[in-house]
């Protein structure tokens, strides 16, 4: 099947109500055009699963500035004042995951696991509503697994069969999103043929692409 689509195309695939996953930290590795896109297209309550909710200007954080976003599970939005404003008025619900925990949940949908023991978060409100355990006289927070109807992630390097290679610390959420979604679209910075990318090198493996666009 063939996996490379247009800009349009990738935007089609955005649903009123879905819930994305968007790779990248801040504004660093994420899919920048399809995010602009997404902007522009009047898409609504969407719910964001990402490592922060990046500046007003950039990326998913147009989303937030447009009100086009209802739930945001994140790690950080202080970079984003509109997020703040918007949560404060009780407009944007916002569930904050601890980094670490944030990866392993997602990470956890990707390995078929139904969820992940840490004691990341004990005695705060980010224990609040969760099952605790307790394991050799320690107590763990049990967080859930995290998947998503779309993942929509940057590369650096795509093959036209979807394997994937992100340069530097580019890769951050993008991999591990990647195993996690109904589907994965990928924004990739430059496409090459299919073998190009050398074995050891790619970081996400063709399987787990549906469709991909290059700038």
């Amino acid at each position: 099947m063939a996996k490379i689509i247009t800009l349009k195309d990738a935007v089609t695939l955005v649903k009123d109500g879905m819930t994305i996953m968007v790779g990248g930290f801040l504004s660093a590795g994420g899919p920048k055009d399809i995010m602009d896109a997404i902007a522009e297209s009047g898409v609504r309550d969407l719910t964001l699963i990402c490592n922060d909710t990046t500046f007003p200007d950039k990326t998913h954080g147009k989303l937030i500035a447009n009100r086009q976003v209802k739930k945001v599970i994140c790690s950080y939005i202080g970079a984003n004042p509109l997020s703040i404003e918007q949560m404060n008025a009780g407009e944007l619900e916002i569930e904050f995951s601890p980094q670490g925990t944030l990866a392993e949940r997602i990470r956890a949908k990707g390995a078929g696991l139904g969820g992940v023991l840490t004691p990341t978060g004990i005695g705060t409100v980010v224990q609040e509503g969760k099952q605790v355990m307790e394991i050799d006289g320690k107590e763990y927070i049990l967080e859930k697994p995290l998947s998503a109807d779309l993942a929509i992630i940057g590369a650096s390097v795509a093959d036209k069969k979807g394997n994937l290679f992100y340069r530097g610390t580019t890769r951050n959420f993008n991999s591990v999103m990647a195993t996690a979604a109904d589907v994965v679209i990928v924004e990739a910075e430059k496409l090459v043929e299919t073998g190009d990318i050398q074995p050891e090198h790619v970081h996400t493996p063709g399987i787990f692409v549906d469709y991909i666009y290059t700038r």
